[in-house]
């Protein structure tokens, strides 16, 4: 079977068992994982191979951008101190006692024994908010699980790189020199790139190239980075959220167009790349199980068993001790407000692992040490958590009173009245028909949303567009029949009706799930 023919079969076996997934309420990602087992059982099945050097890159760094260029820096300052704690923190505590026991459990060197805790320690709240998608979640606590996503994913790599260099090369005051500057000369570059394709985005703006250009950098930025010995996470974060915070609409840097066009593409490329990590993942075990003796594999699933009890219960202490310090304090007259209990608990609960930790896993070099009994425990904790944890979450949220659709649906609508203000005032000296149209759907919007006029109003404007829209399909479709218009005009009205019916439906119709 050809490198093509592989992809094309994994791609459907994928399609298959996400739309499984969603009509059984499971974690997509865990069911991927088993999935890449079963696969790799069948006589005759694909076997992709990837060099190891090439996994970091490949697979993370598109994901690190996106997410990074998503969360807002007003975010990260306000939140700065629980995210400290949990991405950072939380992390390398359970980096070390991972490493402490791959030490005394497997006789590993500490460098060896901290790459392993390294690379299980980085809770994924991608997994998590795919579970929780269809749940509404106190904003404090989306907001702590998205920027711990990107942060704890910065600190778990550089743990990687710097106990993978102490462990595979003899370490002199040279390369230690080197890794202290990494971090400070991962960011500066990351920031220095970020400036530098915001004077070439113009050129490029309203092109597929654009699009494509996005991509070449992303992967750019990771690869020289790793050339001049910096730290390419730190500087595939700091290039995203620099391009994000400068890439304001006075700049002009990107229109409207473009950032569609980006968010769409970007959108299935890393849910592409999520599902054949995970895929790979099942597949890689496999391998893995059928090389290893029975006396192996018996410690190695000894071994997995005991990190993922370890990984699973470090995180919930950390959190109920942060929380309580920070009641301490408040006793004590500080000004600090803790977290409610039932957030902590929830919080301390989402530490499913997933992407970052199978992508590390697989970037091992084949002759670490144990390294098939490493890549089988960080399989074990992937799945187990992703099982047990994920599972429980929806359950948890009932329990523990956080639901939070009414606060969720009341942001959503003041913020909606807001923008509604500012057209408006942008529009007050403005004369004309198109002027008075404009400000009667506005002043409708802004109405409903404030609760001053029914809904019904707002309702109708959209069944009667959508009615409009239906109209102009079918005359569209049958001059197209009659062969009466050209086919670009054909498809250039086409897009201008898919963007009109776009406005008439509600939020929910808009959106496009993972699954």
């Amino acid at each position: 079977m050809t490198f093509f023919e592989s992809l094309l079969l994994l791609m459907f076996a994928a399609i298959v068992l996400l739309q499984l997934a969603r009509r059984l309420s499971l974690p997509y990602p865990a069911l991927l994982a088993a999935a890449g087992v079963l696969i790799a059982l069948l006589p005759g099945s694909p076997k992709i191979e990837i060099d190891p050097e090439t996994y970091l890159a490949l697979l993370i760094a598109p994901v690190l951008v996106d997410a990074a260029y998503d969360f807002p820096l007003g975010a990260a300052r306000r939140l700065f101190l629980p995210l400290f704690v949990y991405a950072v923190v939380a992390v390398v505590i359970t980096a070390f006692v991972v490493a402490w026991i791959g030490k005394l459990y497997l006789g590993l060197s500490f460098s060896a024994a901290l790459v392993m805790g390294a690379i299980v320690a980085p809770p994924d709240a991608a997994a998590a908010t795919a579970v929780l998608r269809r749940f509404s979640i106190p904003r404090e606590v989306d907001s702590i699980l998205q920027g711990e996503s990107l942060f704890n994913d910065a600190t778990a790599l550089l743990l990687f790189s710097a106990g993978l260099a102490f462990a595979t090369h003899h370490m002199d005051a040279g390369r230690v020199t080197a890794l202290i500057f990494a971090a400070p000369g991962g960011i500066l570059f990351g920031m220095v790139s970020a400036y530098l394709i915001m004077r070439v985005n113009p050129l490029v703006r309203g092109t597929l190239g654009g699009n494509l250009l996005q991509f070449v950098f992303s992967y750019a930025i990771w690869i020289i980075a790793s050339h001049l010995g910096l730290s390419a996470v730190l500087a595939t974060v700091a290039f995203a959220m620099t391009l994000a915070h400068r890439t304001a609409p006075a700049e002009g840097t990107l229109d409207a167009r473009m950032r569609i066009q980006s968010y769409a593409v970007w959108s299935a490329v890393v849910f592409t790349l999520n599902v054949f990590a995970f895929l790979l993942m099942g597949m890689q075990a496999r391998v893995i199980l059928g090389r290893m003796e029975r006396s192996q594999l018996h410690n190695a699933l000894i071994f997995a068993a005991i990190v993922v009890a370890v990984v699973i219960a470090v995180r919930p202490c950390i959190v109920l001790i942060f929380r309580a310090v920070r009641c301490l304090q408040a006793r004590m007259g500080q000004r600090c407000q803790p977290a409610p209990l039932g957030e902590s608990l929830f919080i301390g609960w989402c530490g499913m692992r997933g992407f970052v930790t199978m992508a590390t896993a697989l970037a091992l070099p084949h002759e670490f040490p144990h390294r098939d009994t490493l890549v089988l425990a960080a399989f074990a904790v992937v799945l187990t958590t992703l099982v047990v944890q994920g599972v429980t979450l929806a359950p948890l949220i009932q329990v523990l009173c956080l639901s939070s659709r009414e606060a969720k649906e009341a942001e959503g609508l003041a913020l909606r009245v807001k923008l509604a203000d500012a057209a408006l005032n942008a529009l007050a000296d403005k004369s004309g028909s198109e002027a008075d149209n404009l400000r009667f759907r506005l002043r409708l919007v802004r109405d409903t949303c404030m609760q001053r006029q029914d809904s019904v109003g707002l309702q109708r404007l959209r069944e009667l567009g959508l009615v409009s829209v239906l109209s102009q399909r079918q005359e569209l479709e049958r001059l197209r029949d009659e062969d009466a218009i050209s086919t670009e005009a054909y498809l250039e009205s086409q897009e201008q009706i898919d963007w009109l019916e776009l406005t008439f439906l509600r939020g929910e119709e808009r959106r496009i799930e993972e699954i």
